[in-house]
């Protein structure tokens, strides 16, 4: 499961999406910090096939968690070289020109 927070400006529409056992918690290591904040990510608890499928509407997408990040990576919306890791944790970032 996932939680997926889509948020529309004008034309840009940013799609926050994070692993649903991670929400609220906080990954540091060294000078890298993750915080998977409830304000940002918490929206639609749904599947990762779903979570994943709303990229296609997106414009910016911030994904947090091993599960919905090897999907994105799966499903050709993120190269494997263009994901950091911290404590373990997946983080990729999308910004469609």
């Amino acid at each position: 499961m996932a939680y997926v927070n889509m948020r529309r400006w004008g034309k840009q529409v940013l799609l926050a999406i994070c692993d649903a056992e991670i929400i609220g918690k906080t990954f540091s290591e060294s000078d890298m910090v993750l915080e998977v904040k409830e304000e940002f990510y918490k929206g639609v608890k749904t599947s990762i096939d779903e979570a994943i499928s709303l990229i296609d509407q997106s414009t910016i997408v911030n994904i947090i968690g091993c599960k919905t990040v090897k999907k994105a990576i799966e499903k050709g919306y993120v190269h494997p070289e263009a994901v950091i890791k911290v404590c373990g944790v997946l983080h990729a970032q999308i910004v469609k020109m």
